[in-house]
């Protein structure tokens, strides 16, 4: 079961669900789902984490996180999405917030189940806030995560998209155009509530330190406090917590 990750001065009055979704795999799903998870548990909130991946299960393998896997397949490997009704009850019916990592082989079938049973705004007369987390990624990655916000943001009924633009793969620009100057986005743009970067830095010092962080399946509180970590690669994970961290403070779910 996922493990309660609640602060006892926290505030679970509001149940937020946090979706991370696009169709494209290795755009970064899971790494902004633990950072989601972790930034939520930094301001004080109860937070359930469910990895959704029946194939990569990168969410649950961090155990400071305590994802519970989702089981979605049968014993002919397809996926039932009938099986995302009882998920669907727990967001209506449980307090704090979830954050699901759908993985990119569970999108299509998840994202169909959303849109067809009309999830967001039947979560919503319960009380529930729905947040839709598309990251978009630059290099050759560009244009599938651009094709997977389109999708979303097109099928959204509100302005709950939130996209993190991930440089990893390097700059989200195409023709000389920043994301928010590109047609796609300026199509949707009424559905975006905001965006969070995760900017391009030195590959080898401070992408060589995130990437021993993600390897070891570590948090960056737990990377921080570890002795397997110098003083230096530290202060960096500091550094990056902070710049990541003071985005999404002015959200509603925060």
């Amino acid at each position: 079961m996922a493990k309660d990750n609640s602060n006892a001065n926290g505030d679970d009055s509001s149940a937020d669900v946090h979706l991370v979704l696009n169709g494209k795999g290795g755009v970064g799903k899971s790494l902004v789902a633990t950072w989601l998870a972790e930034f939520l548990i930094s301001r004080g909130r109860s937070i359930r984490c469910i990895d959704g991946d029946p194939v990569n299960r990168s969410l649950s393998q961090y155990k400071a996180l305590g994802a519970e896997r989702l089981d979605l397949v049968n014993d002919d490997g397809l996926i039932q999405r009938a099986r995302y009704d009882a998920l669907i009850e727990r967001f209506a019916t449980t307090s704090g917030a979830f954050a699901v990592d759908s993985g990119a082989t569970a999108f299509l079938p998840f994202w169909g189940y959303i849109v067809e049973s009309q999830v967001v705004r039947v979560l919503r007369e319960a009380g529930r806030n729905i947040y839709l987390h598309v990251p978009i990624t630059g290099g050759e990655t560009l244009s599938d995560t651009l094709l997977g916000f389109s999708t979303i943001a097109a099928a959204s009924t509100e302005r709950n998209v939130v996209v993190w633009v991930n440089e990893y793969f390097g700059p989200v620009v195409r023709e000389g155009r920043r994301l928010t100057e590109m047609q796609v986005y300026t199509d949707n743009q009424d559905k975006v509530l905001a965006s969070i970067g995760i900017r391009e830095r030195s590959p080898d010092t401070y992408g060589e330190t995130v990437r021993a962080m993600r390897e070891k399946k570590l948090t960056f509180d737990e990377a921080i406090s570890s002795p397997e970590f110098k003083l230096v690669q530290r202060l960096r994970l500091h550094i990056v917590r902070r710049d990541l961290f003071e985005q999404p403070e002015r959200m509603p779910f925060a």
